[in-house]
């Protein structure tokens, strides 16, 4: 297991709002199973999920994410270019039903150098009320 520095950059943007951009730095630790890497790293206030652990799992052309800890908080999502994927999501109000479309995935990660980044452009929809189209980039160095 490598000791990384871990750079998230969130980007959303809501139907007729302004897009909103999320960052967040901090330590985690990558590891190689099966010909996918892993990235883990625990939360903090400034995502509003302190006390929970998220657990990337990158492939070629996937992306997993999965956050489990603090307030009974069990959430997975999965991202494939072209793919829906139905899940729930729990939040600090409850749980809410979401869908999420994958549009592509942009994977830059050297698996030599155990550093480089992934992109995921992909829209969103909870339980019908809210949509947005969002980004995420993970960074690893």
């Amino acid at each position: 297991m490598k000791e990384v520095t871990v750079k998230i950059i969130g980007k959303q943007k809501l139907a007729d709002r302004e897009e909103d951009q999320m960052e967040f730095v901090t330590d985690g630790k990558l590891y190689e199973r099966n010909g996918a890497h892993y990235i883990l790293y625990d939360e903090s206030e400034v995502s509003g999920m302190k006390g929970c652990t998220t657990t990337i799992k990158m492939t070629e052309d996937s992306l997993k994410m999965r956050r489990s800890g603090a307030m009974g908080m069990n959430t997975e999502l999965y991202f494939e270019s072209g793919k829906r994927f139905n899940s729930t999501y729990n939040t600090p109000y409850g749980p809410m039903g979401i869908e999420v479309l994958t549009n592509n995935i942009t994977n830059e990660f050297d698996k030599e150098l155990l550093k480089g980044a992934v992109s995921v452009d992909y829209k969103i929809s909870m339980d019908g009320i809210v949509e947005s189209s969002n980004t995420i980039t993970i960074e690893v160095y």
